[in-house]
Protein backbone atom coordinates (compact mmCIF):
# COMPACT_ATOMS: atom_id res chain seq x y z
CA UNK A 1 0.00 0.00 0.00
CA UNK A 2 2.81 2.56 1.20
CA UNK A 3 4.68 1.67 -2.37
CA UNK A 4 1.68 2.76 -4.05
CA UNK A 5 0.68 5.63 -2.58
CA UNK A 6 5.05 6.93 -3.10
CA UNK A 7 4.34 5.86 -7.01
CA UNK A 8 1.22 7.51 -7.26
CA UNK A 9 2.56 10.68 -5.72
CA UNK A 10 5.73 10.65 -7.77
CA UNK A 11 3.04 10.01 -11.34
CA UNK A 12 1.34 13.07 -9.56
CA UNK A 13 4.51 15.03 -9.32
CA UNK A 14 5.59 14.00 -12.89
CA UNK A 15 2.41 15.29 -14.39
CA UNK A 16 2.81 18.53 -12.29
CA UNK A 17 6.73 19.01 -13.79
CA UNK A 18 5.70 18.16 -17.46
CA UNK A 19 2.65 20.39 -17.63
CA UNK A 20 4.73 23.36 -16.06
CA UNK A 21 7.96 23.15 -18.17
CA UNK A 22 6.38 22.24 -21.17
CA UNK A 23 3.22 24.05 -21.07
CA UNK A 24 5.22 27.01 -20.58
CA UNK A 25 6.16 29.99 -22.78
CA UNK A 26 9.87 30.84 -23.92
CA UNK A 27 12.34 28.62 -23.37
CA UNK A 28 10.67 25.13 -22.31
CA UNK A 29 12.18 22.19 -19.85
CA UNK A 30 12.15 19.24 -17.97
CA UNK A 31 13.85 18.44 -14.93
CA UNK A 32 17.11 16.45 -14.84
CA UNK A 33 15.67 13.68 -12.30
CA UNK A 34 13.45 12.66 -14.79
CA UNK A 35 16.41 11.38 -17.14
CA UNK A 36 16.93 8.79 -14.66
CA UNK A 37 13.79 6.03 -15.01
CA UNK A 38 14.88 2.30 -15.30
CA UNK A 39 16.26 2.71 -19.04
CA UNK A 40 17.93 6.06 -18.21
CA UNK A 41 20.01 4.76 -15.42
CA UNK A 42 21.25 1.66 -17.85
CA UNK A 43 22.35 4.42 -20.23
CA UNK A 44 23.81 6.58 -17.18
CA UNK A 45 26.18 3.56 -16.14
CA UNK A 46 27.25 3.15 -20.16
CA UNK A 47 28.09 6.63 -20.32
CA UNK A 48 30.42 6.41 -16.70
CA UNK A 49 32.41 4.12 -18.95
CA UNK A 50 32.87 5.84 -22.10
CA UNK A 51 36.82 7.39 -22.27
CA UNK A 52 35.21 11.24 -23.18
CA UNK A 53 33.67 10.77 -19.61
CA UNK A 54 36.19 11.35 -17.44
CA UNK A 55 34.58 12.44 -14.30
CA UNK A 56 33.32 9.25 -12.75
CA UNK A 57 36.83 7.98 -12.90
CA UNK A 58 38.50 10.73 -11.33
CA UNK A 59 35.54 10.33 -8.74
CA UNK A 60 36.45 6.71 -8.31
CA UNK A 61 39.81 7.32 -7.91
CA UNK A 62 39.79 9.90 -5.42
CA UNK A 63 37.67 7.72 -3.15
CA UNK A 64 39.95 4.96 -3.73
CA UNK A 65 42.88 6.49 -2.63
CA UNK A 66 41.70 8.76 0.25
CA UNK A 67 38.54 6.30 1.58
CA UNK A 68 40.89 5.71 4.83
CA UNK A 69 41.20 9.64 5.31
CA UNK A 70 37.89 10.17 4.81
CA UNK A 71 36.68 7.09 7.82
CA UNK A 72 39.01 8.81 9.81
CA UNK A 73 37.76 11.87 9.38
CA UNK A 74 34.31 10.87 9.47
CA UNK A 75 34.03 8.52 11.43
CA UNK A 76 30.30 6.72 10.92
CA UNK A 77 27.93 4.18 11.95
CA UNK A 78 25.06 5.11 9.72
CA UNK A 79 25.84 6.40 5.76
CA UNK A 80 23.26 7.66 3.40
CA UNK A 81 23.83 7.87 -0.09
CA UNK A 82 21.48 10.04 -2.04
CA UNK A 83 21.20 8.85 -5.41
CA UNK A 84 23.73 5.58 -5.25
CA UNK A 85 22.88 4.28 -8.56
CA UNK A 86 24.42 0.65 -8.27
CA UNK A 87 27.27 1.77 -5.85
CA UNK A 88 30.27 0.60 -7.34
CA UNK A 89 32.09 3.42 -5.87
CA UNK A 90 31.37 3.65 -2.51
CA UNK A 91 32.51 0.65 -1.69
CA UNK A 92 35.98 1.44 -1.01
CA UNK A 93 34.23 4.54 2.08
CA UNK A 94 32.18 1.46 3.71
CA UNK A 95 35.44 -1.08 3.87
CA UNK A 96 36.99 1.34 5.56
CA UNK A 97 34.19 2.26 7.50
CA UNK A 98 33.76 -1.34 8.92
CA UNK A 99 36.83 -1.78 9.50
CA UNK A 100 36.15 0.10 12.38
CA UNK A 101 32.93 -0.63 13.28
CA UNK A 102 29.24 -1.95 12.35
CA UNK A 103 28.01 0.17 9.72
CA UNK A 104 24.41 0.76 8.64
CA UNK A 105 23.88 1.76 4.94
CA UNK A 106 21.10 3.26 3.55
CA UNK A 107 21.48 3.73 -0.39
CA UNK A 108 18.83 6.22 -1.45
CA UNK A 109 17.59 6.33 -5.28
CA UNK A 110 14.54 6.02 -7.30
CA UNK A 111 15.17 3.80 -9.61
CA UNK A 112 14.25 0.02 -8.43
CA UNK A 113 16.82 -1.23 -10.71
CA UNK A 114 19.70 0.48 -9.43
CA UNK A 115 18.62 -0.32 -5.50
CA UNK A 116 18.86 -4.13 -7.29
CA UNK A 117 22.27 -3.50 -8.06
CA UNK A 118 23.84 -1.32 -5.34
CA UNK A 119 22.72 -4.66 -3.60
CA UNK A 120 24.26 -7.29 -5.34
CA UNK A 121 27.66 -4.77 -5.42
CA UNK A 122 28.11 -3.87 -1.79
CA UNK A 123 25.35 -5.96 0.27
CA UNK A 124 28.13 -8.63 1.31
CA UNK A 125 30.71 -6.21 2.47
CA UNK A 126 31.53 -7.63 6.38
CA UNK A 127 29.71 -5.49 8.69
CA UNK A 128 27.67 -3.44 6.67
CA UNK A 129 24.00 -3.83 7.05
CA UNK A 130 21.95 -2.41 3.97
CA UNK A 131 19.04 -1.19 4.33
CA UNK A 132 17.56 0.39 1.01
CA UNK A 133 15.21 3.51 -0.15
CA UNK A 134 13.59 4.10 -3.29
CA UNK A 135 12.68 7.23 -2.70
CA UNK A 136 13.61 11.07 -3.69
CA UNK A 137 16.58 12.35 -1.59
CA UNK A 138 15.48 13.88 1.03
CA UNK A 139 12.70 11.74 1.18
CA UNK A 140 15.30 8.90 1.59
CA UNK A 141 17.44 10.82 3.79
CA UNK A 142 14.40 11.45 6.40
CA UNK A 143 14.13 7.56 6.25
CA UNK A 144 17.48 7.30 6.49
CA UNK A 145 17.37 9.63 9.67
CA UNK A 146 15.10 7.82 11.55
CA UNK A 147 17.15 4.90 11.48
CA UNK A 148 19.37 6.17 13.50
CA UNK A 149 20.74 4.96 16.89
CA UNK A 150 21.18 7.10 19.81
CA UNK A 151 24.15 8.93 19.27
CA UNK A 152 25.09 7.46 15.95
CA UNK A 153 27.11 9.72 13.75
CA UNK A 154 25.55 9.96 10.01
CA UNK A 155 27.47 10.38 6.93
CA UNK A 156 25.72 11.03 3.51
CA UNK A 157 27.58 10.74 0.10
CA UNK A 158 26.89 12.86 -2.79
CA UNK A 159 29.14 11.74 -5.07
CA UNK A 160 29.60 11.90 -8.89
CA UNK A 161 28.52 15.83 -9.37
CA UNK A 162 24.60 15.77 -9.11
CA UNK A 163 25.18 19.01 -7.26
CA UNK A 164 25.84 20.60 -9.82
CA UNK A 165 22.46 19.73 -11.77
CA UNK A 166 21.13 22.49 -9.49
CA UNK A 167 21.75 26.15 -10.30
CA UNK A 168 23.52 27.85 -7.88
CA UNK A 169 21.27 29.52 -5.83
CA UNK A 170 19.66 26.00 -5.67
CA UNK A 171 22.36 24.26 -4.42
CA UNK A 172 22.71 26.22 -2.02
CA UNK A 173 19.46 25.58 -1.27
CA UNK A 174 18.92 21.93 -1.45
CA UNK A 175 21.97 21.72 1.11
CA UNK A 176 20.58 24.44 3.48
CA UNK A 177 17.53 21.56 3.54
CA UNK A 178 19.65 18.34 3.57
CA UNK A 179 21.55 20.33 6.47
CA UNK A 180 18.01 20.81 7.97
CA UNK A 181 17.99 16.50 8.68
CA UNK A 182 21.59 16.34 10.22
CA UNK A 183 22.89 17.13 13.94
CA UNK A 184 25.77 18.59 14.37
CA UNK A 185 28.85 17.01 13.71
CA UNK A 186 27.72 14.97 10.94
CA UNK A 187 29.06 15.22 7.63
CA UNK A 188 28.75 15.01 3.84
CA UNK A 189 30.73 14.05 1.54
CA UNK A 190 30.26 16.07 -1.56
CA UNK A 191 31.73 15.41 -5.60
CA UNK A 192 31.71 18.74 -7.32
CA UNK A 193 33.03 18.77 -11.02
CA UNK A 194 35.87 22.13 -11.67
CA UNK A 195 36.37 23.97 -14.51
CA UNK A 196 38.37 22.90 -17.41
CA UNK A 197 38.78 23.48 -21.01
CA UNK A 198 35.78 23.69 -23.03
CA UNK A 199 36.63 21.09 -25.65
CA UNK A 200 36.97 18.20 -22.67
CA UNK A 201 33.43 19.34 -21.65
CA UNK A 202 32.13 19.11 -24.54
CA UNK A 203 33.24 15.73 -25.75
CA UNK A 204 32.28 14.38 -22.34
CA UNK A 205 28.44 15.49 -22.96
CA UNK A 206 28.38 14.29 -26.82
CA UNK A 207 30.34 11.52 -27.11
CA UNK A 208 30.79 9.87 -30.71
CA UNK A 209 28.73 6.75 -29.81
CA UNK A 210 25.83 8.65 -29.33
CA UNK A 211 25.13 7.11 -25.54
CA UNK A 212 24.53 10.56 -24.05
CA UNK A 213 22.18 11.44 -26.90
CA UNK A 214 20.17 8.44 -26.68
CA UNK A 215 19.93 9.21 -22.56
CA UNK A 216 18.99 12.71 -23.30
CA UNK A 217 16.26 11.49 -25.87
CA UNK A 218 14.76 8.84 -23.44
CA UNK A 219 12.92 11.71 -21.14
CA UNK A 220 10.80 12.24 -23.84
CA UNK A 221 10.49 8.41 -24.40
CA UNK A 222 9.23 8.17 -20.90
CA UNK A 223 7.07 10.78 -21.37
CA UNK A 224 5.39 8.68 -24.07
CA UNK A 225 5.48 5.23 -21.42
CA UNK A 226 4.57 6.65 -18.59
CA UNK A 227 2.46 9.63 -19.62
CA UNK A 228 0.42 8.91 -23.06
CA UNK A 229 2.58 11.41 -24.84
CA UNK A 230 3.20 11.08 -28.72
CA UNK A 231 6.32 12.39 -29.22
CA UNK A 232 8.56 11.62 -32.51
CA UNK A 233 11.90 10.80 -31.41
CA UNK A 234 13.16 11.05 -34.66
CA UNK A 235 12.19 14.91 -34.77
CA UNK A 236 14.78 15.89 -32.19
CA UNK A 237 18.11 15.81 -31.48
CA UNK A 238 20.51 16.02 -28.64
CA UNK A 239 22.46 19.56 -28.21
CA UNK A 240 25.39 20.05 -25.66
CA UNK A 241 26.36 23.49 -25.27
CA UNK A 242 28.39 25.50 -22.89
CA UNK A 243 27.51 28.42 -21.11
CA UNK A 244 30.43 30.78 -20.46
CA UNK A 245 28.54 33.11 -17.79
CA UNK A 246 27.17 30.68 -15.85
CA UNK A 247 30.01 28.06 -16.10
CA UNK A 248 27.42 25.07 -16.94
CA UNK A 249 27.26 22.40 -19.46
CA UNK A 250 23.42 22.40 -21.02
CA UNK A 251 21.89 19.51 -22.34
CA UNK A 252 18.91 20.31 -24.80
CA UNK A 253 16.66 18.74 -27.40
CA UNK A 254 16.18 20.92 -30.21
CA UNK A 255 13.44 20.87 -32.72
CA UNK A 256 14.15 19.16 -36.69
CA UNK A 257 11.18 20.95 -37.70
CA UNK A 258 7.74 22.91 -36.70
CA UNK A 259 5.26 19.96 -34.82
CA UNK A 260 3.40 19.02 -32.42
CA UNK A 261 2.98 16.15 -29.26
CA UNK A 262 -0.11 15.84 -27.20
CA UNK A 263 0.71 14.59 -23.61
CA UNK A 264 -2.67 12.92 -22.89
CA UNK A 265 -2.41 12.50 -18.86
CA UNK A 266 -1.43 15.63 -18.32
CA UNK A 267 -3.96 17.42 -21.09
CA UNK A 268 -1.24 19.07 -22.88
CA UNK A 269 -0.51 19.64 -26.49
CA UNK A 270 3.51 20.90 -26.73
CA UNK A 271 4.10 23.12 -29.78
CA UNK A 272 7.42 23.47 -30.64
CA UNK A 273 9.25 25.31 -34.02
CA UNK A 274 12.17 24.41 -36.12
CA UNK A 275 15.55 24.87 -33.98
CA UNK A 276 13.57 24.88 -30.76
CA UNK A 277 14.79 23.33 -27.49
CA UNK A 278 13.81 21.57 -24.66
CA UNK A 279 16.02 22.55 -21.48
CA UNK A 280 16.37 18.91 -19.96
CA UNK A 281 19.69 19.13 -17.78
CA UNK A 282 22.28 21.61 -16.68
CA UNK A 283 25.87 20.95 -15.12
CA UNK A 284 27.07 23.51 -13.18
CA UNK A 285 31.46 23.58 -12.97
CA UNK A 286 32.79 24.90 -9.74
CA UNK A 287 36.57 26.37 -8.57
CA UNK A 288 37.90 24.78 -5.48
CA UNK A 289 37.34 27.78 -3.28
CA UNK A 290 33.63 27.96 -4.41
CA UNK A 291 32.70 24.84 -2.23
CA UNK A 292 34.23 26.93 1.14
CA UNK A 293 31.72 29.84 0.64
CA UNK A 294 29.13 27.49 -0.96
CA UNK A 295 29.72 25.52 2.45
CA UNK A 296 29.84 27.88 4.66
CA UNK A 297 26.62 29.48 3.62
CA UNK A 298 24.36 26.75 4.06
CA UNK A 299 25.02 25.77 7.55
CA UNK A 300 28.32 23.37 7.09
CA UNK A 301 32.32 23.79 7.21
CA UNK A 302 34.63 22.19 4.34
CA UNK A 303 36.86 19.84 6.65
CA UNK A 304 38.68 19.11 3.97
CA UNK A 305 39.23 19.01 -0.22
CA UNK A 306 40.74 16.51 -2.36
CA UNK A 307 40.97 17.27 -6.23
CA UNK A 308 42.20 14.61 -8.78
CA UNK A 309 44.71 16.09 -11.02
CA UNK A 310 44.19 13.91 -14.11
CA UNK A 311 40.53 15.04 -14.62
CA UNK A 312 39.83 18.14 -12.33
CA UNK A 313 37.20 17.07 -9.71
CA UNK A 314 37.08 17.75 -6.23
CA UNK A 315 35.84 15.43 -2.77
CA UNK A 316 34.63 17.49 -0.33
CA UNK A 317 34.26 16.63 3.25
CA UNK A 318 31.60 19.14 4.87
CA UNK A 319 30.56 18.63 8.46
CA UNK A 320 27.67 20.41 10.04
CA UNK A 321 27.79 22.91 11.79
CA UNK A 322 26.65 23.42 15.43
Amino acid sequence: MFAQTIEREARAEFIRDVRAGLGKDGQKELPSAYLYDEIGAALFEAITLLPEYGLTRADARLLMAHSTGIAERAPSALVAELGSGSGGKTRWILEALARRGPVTYCPIDISHSALIKCRGELGRIDGVTMIEFERSYLNGLSGAVSRRNGAESLLVLFLGSTIGNFDRAGAKDFLSQLRAHLAPGDALLLGTDLVKPVPLLLAAYNDPLGVTAAFNLNVLARINRELGGDFDLARFEHEAVYNRADRRIEMHLRSRGKQQAHIQMADLTVTLNAGETIWTESSHKFHPEEVYAMAHGSGFRCEAQWIDEEWAFAENLLVACG
